[in-house]
């Protein structure tokens, strides 16, 4: 259908890409999502309260959906876009009560009062979407930390018998693997776009502050990290990536939303790695940054926050270092003189 409309995602000068492709293919992931809660989550038989939590994500993600589609299609400014991303995510944490109710000691903070736990919570809402959206630049990458994370959510609502979080979570990891066959295709290649990446962003969201209010205090044979630890752990990609290009265009004088080529993608890609290449080693530095909270388990909380807070700069950084000194050395090569 996008091909037959013309429904395409142009290159540009800041483009991985060289050819228009469809970029619809958040469309294709809602449909597979929504259509799959709504039926197995009708047959598990949920309580009245969880199914009105149901209905209510839905709800929200439909916002999203639709917000990133319009984007896709003919543009939306950023203004609008965050008064969309804000309405939907006030509709889960006013109505659901889905929100950030304590940091569990990090910082020394404990228990927020309601009005800071909202607002703080429609905050992290707002930039974990928009970091999952910045950081769809190459084939596969956005999906693959997606899975990631949502299997790793999924196995712990599993663990702690949280069915309608569980669900949520291994749907989107199938929804998802569908749609990478698509994102890794030579010839029926399909993006994402802001129609997927904004709801994904969203359900991301959700995920990790729904796991952030369960209770783990039941014994498990493995130690359990602090969770706000393993959720900065699971999504340290895009938080860094956002945080890295928000400086860089701050201390450059320009809007923090405006378009560049500095992130760290893009760096992978100037050290001349393929799509998949890129994508396979940001995926293997999450899975080890993740491996390193579960090993730190058992300390301080702020300790593992530092530990995590140093590691993750370390390896997210070092692609951008590398490019830079290989732009330096080319600058510097002397070109041979034909005689």
């Amino acid at each position: 259908m996008a091909n037959e409309k013309n429904l395409m995602a142009v290159p540009d000068a800041r483009s991985m890409h060289t050819k228009k492709t469809p970029n619809l293919g958040g469309v294709g992931i809602f449909i597979a999502f929504s259509l799959s809660i709504m039926i197995l989550g009708g047959l598990k038989s949920f309580e009245q309260f969880q199914i009105g939590k149901l209905l209510l994500l839905l709800a929200a993600i439909t916002i999203m959906f639709f917000l990133g589609v319009k984007d896709d299609l003919i543009g939306i400014s950023p203004r609008k876009k965050f008064i969309g991303q804000a309405m939907a995510a006030a509709l889960v944490i006013l109505f659901t009560d889905v929100r950030i109710q304590s940091l569990d000691g990090l910082f020394g903070i404990w228990e927020l009062p309601y009005i800071i736990s909202v607002l703080f919570s429609l905050l992290v809402f707002v930039f974990i979407i928009n970091a999952f959206n910045l950081i769809d630049g190459i084939d596969g990458l956005a999906g693959t930390i997606a899975i990631m994370a949502s299997t790793v959510f999924g196995f712990f609502f599993m663990l702690h018998g949280n069915h309608l979080l569980m669900l949520v979570s291994f749907i989107l990891v199938g929804a998802l693997l569908a749609f990478l066959r698509f994102n890794f295709s030579e010839e029926n290649k399909l993006f994402m776009g802001d129609s997927g990446s904004l709801f994904i962003g969203f359900l991301l969201t959700y995920q990790s502050i729904g796991f952030l209010g369960m209770d783990t205090s039941g014994t498990l044979w493995f130690t359990m990290p602090n969770k706000s630890i393993l959720i900065l752990a699971i999504l340290s990609f895009p938080i860094l990536d956002t945080l890295r290009v928000f400086i860089i265009r701050i201390s450059q004088k320009r809007s923090p939303f405006s378009a560049d080529r500095n992130h760290i993608h893009h760096r992978l890609m100037d050290l001349g790695l393929s799509h998949k290449q890129g994508t396979l080693m940001v995926g293997l530095a999450n899975v080890f940054v993740i491996t390193v909270a579960f090993l730190i388990g058992d300390l301080n909380i702020n300790i593992q926050f530092l530990i995590i807070a140093l590691l993750v700069p370390i390896l997210g950084l070092l692609p951008c270092s590398l490019a830079r000194e290989k732009g330096r050395i080319k600058l510097h090569v002397p070109k041979l003189s034909r005689a």
